[in-house]
């Protein structure tokens, strides 16, 4: 395998793996249950110094109140694009992720009324 295609199949692993979870954290949710803890790898990643670098632990509990809790738990939290847009009443707002949507429920609250 190339490194490329070593890449690609990690990115894929690992996408693969946050969505199984949140799967099947959310029937584990509609049954009552406590969320699995399945061996999954983590959704936020740290750096040496165990600041939170990558992932869903970087969204505020200001910014996900009301979001809805399975997306916000299926959220990769890839860039937090939420903490650093000025977003204002009446902006359009144009998510191209690949994740839960949380952006974009985070998003529609700064931008309403009257935003997209």
């Amino acid at each position: 395998m190339t490194e490329s295609t070593d890449i690609r199949e990690a990115v894929r692993h690992r996408y693969a793996a946050a969505a199984i979870r949140s799967a099947a954290d959310e029937h584990d949710r509609a049954r009552g249950l406590e969320a699995s803890c399945c061996d999954a790898p983590p959704v936020s990643a740290t750096d040496e110094r165990g600041q939170v670098v990558f992932g869903a632990d970087l969204y505020t509990a200001d910014a996900t109140e009301g979001a809805p809790e399975g997306a916000v738990a299926a959220s990769l939290g890839c860039g937090v694009p939420t903490a650093v847009a000025d977003l204002h009443p009446g902006e359009t707002v144009l998510d191209l992720g690949s994740g839960a949507g949380a952006d974009v429920l985070i998003s529609a609250r700064r931008v309403a009324p009257g935003g997209r």
